[in-house]
């Protein structure tokens, strides 16, 4: 490309009525150039006034561009000379005993195929090539929405509720002399009176047996469970999950290299079989008071097999509290740490539920004899701050708020669970069951044997509601129950009989429809 054809190249690609300015339009055509060998390694740049004048912009324009290029290492200037493109091809000897394998030949054959035109599910399957196992089974897994709010989205709490002027009350009073030990980075497992609330209010609330020095602050009931796991399990160990189970805790088990081994539970919880007994994991997860997603409670019985089964072959436990604040109807049960003696139960718990997700403050109760262990290991992984949202949390509990808050959401979303149970019996009477309504945030509406749930959250979706299938929750090696999970927290009381009327339709559609008989 000598200097007649570079500035016609650049004129016809530079767009002035654009908002991207001239200068950076032409540096970023020019570094495509040389970097496409368009402009080969060694061709001698036009000087700065041809190329201004051949373009009609600034010279000063074209001296920035020129030194920019230079500085990132395109082109070279010599005094007295001119200015030349670099050799920034990459050097065959770092890559020639690869590139004569056949795979990497072929892989380089698909990024040729790329730069003609290649397709956006091609892409996507190289990119999946690019992934390691894990990394492969972790997106082929996943289970995040891209929507988080409306009907019926499971396991979201109503944040327009949240009491927001008080808050931003406590965070202005906090910031206006705003300390500057806040304001770093937190080792210590986290701002110690909040620890310390917590542990009052932990205590009360659920049970638990705990001082404030075993609490440790994270971001949430994910990083808790990857902090014990990394701490506790090495790649390759056994983990116990129930059956089915919350696929976010799966995919950060199964990323971290354990083996899952999928428990089943009844209507007691997690009921292991003689062959699970057989070989101990080292890890259990369990969600005792609200099993997730189907609702029932483990048994004092089970809660406390399981404890000594722990005790007997060192088997750790983590026991996932999600939001066994919100019960209707009972008091919230006692949680299964307060009933350890052995040291083998690792709490977790977030405030999201209670509060709004976004804040993202979670905590773990560590035994005793690990506590110090686990705060280095939070600090050493995740370089832990937000001190001033725990502070601010802090006053928030300290002050009353966090109980009177979860007091009238609890009330709230008591009359929204009637209000959704209301709307299935008024559509489908008890032709389909209610499941897990006792507590929580969302509820299982079962489905028939021959349904496909999966094809009816599809639907819905089209159709503007948020529901999830409950075959997702399930690891795929035994029978599943079909089922949707719907959520009702975070939908106004007057949205819920028109929203399911619209989700009624489509299970009438797609899952009450009789199976064809084949011919």
């Amino acid at each position: 490309m000598d200097t007649v054809i570079l500035s016609d190249w650049l004129a016809a690609r530079l767009d002035r009525a654009a908002a991207e300015p001239v200068y950076r339009q032409v540096l970023r055509l020019m570094q495509q150039a040389i970097l496409t060998a368009q402009f080969p390694p060694g061709a001698k740049l036009p000087s700065s006034r041809t190329l201004a004048g051949e373009l009609g912009i600034a010279r000063n324009t074209v001296l920035h561009v020129y030194d920019q290029l230079t500085a990132e290492g395109y082109v070279i200037s010599t005094t007295g000379s001119g200015t030349y493109v670099a050799d920034t091809r990459p050097d065959s000897a770092a890559f020639s005993a690869r590139r004569t394998a056949p795979a990497v030949a072929r892989a380089i054959g698909a990024t040729a195929a790329s730069d003609a035109g290649e397709s956006a599910a091609s892409r996507a399957a190289s990119g999946q090539r690019d992934l390691s196992s894990r990394g492969s089974r972790l997106i082929d897994k996943a289970g995040v929405s891209l929507k988080q709010w409306g009907a019926f989205m499971p396991g979201v709490p109503d944040v327009a509720e949240f009491p927001a002027r008080t808050w931003s009350r406590l965070q202005a009073r906090l910031w206006k002399e705003a300390n500057p030990d806040l304001l770093t980075y937190a080792p210590g497992g986290g701002y110690r009176p909040l620890r310390r609330a917590l542990s009052d209010y932990l205590r009360v609330a659920r049970s638990v047996n705990c001082t404030p020095d075993q609490i440790i602050i994270t971001t949430g009931i994910h990083q808790s469970i990857d902090l014990a796991v990394r701490l506790l399990t090495d790649v390759g160990d056994r983990a116990w999950v129930e059956e089915p189970c919350y696929w976010g805790a799966r995919s950060v088990l199964e990323s971290s290299g354990l083996t899952l081994s999928p428990v089943p539970v009844d209507d007691e919880g997690l009921n292991p079989r003689e062959q699970d007994l057989r070989n101990p994991p080292r890890l259990a997860l369990v969600t005792p008071s609200h099993q997730y997603p189907l609702g029932m409670v483990m048994s004092l019985a089970r809660r406390r097999t399981l404890l000594e089964y722990a005790r007997q072959h060192g088997v750790w436990i983590i026991e996932d509290d999600y939001d066994s604040e919100f019960r209707y109807g009972s008091r919230p049960l006692a949680s299964l740490q307060g009933l350890d003696e052995a040291g083998r139960v690792i709490y977790v718990g977030s405030l999201g539920k209670m509060l709004f997700p976004g804040l993202r403050i979670g905590y773990m109760i560590a035994p005793a004899h690990l506590v110090d262990t686990f705060r280095m290991g939070v600090a050493e992984l995740y370089r832990e701050g937000q001190l001033m949202q725990q502070a601010v949390l802090t006053e928030f509990i300290m002050d009353g708020h966090l109980t009177s808050h979860v007091r009238r959401m609890r009330a709230l979303y008591g009359e929204r669970r009637q209000i959704l149970i209301d709307a299935i019996t008024t559509h489908f009477g008890n032709t389909l069951p209610v499941m897990g309504d006792e507590a929580g945030l969302h509820l299982v509406l079962g489905l028939p044997d021959h349904a496909n749930d999966r094809e009816v959250v599809a639907a819905a979706y089209d159709a503007g509601v948020i529901v999830r299938p409950l075959t997702s929750y399930y690891s795929g090696e035994g029978p599943v129950r079909r089922g949707l999970l719907l959520g009702y927290a975070c939908v106004p009381n007057e949205k819920i009989g028109p929203a399911f009327a619209t989700l009624a339709r489509i299970i009438e559609q797609t899952a009450l429809r009789k199976p064809t008989r084949a011919a």
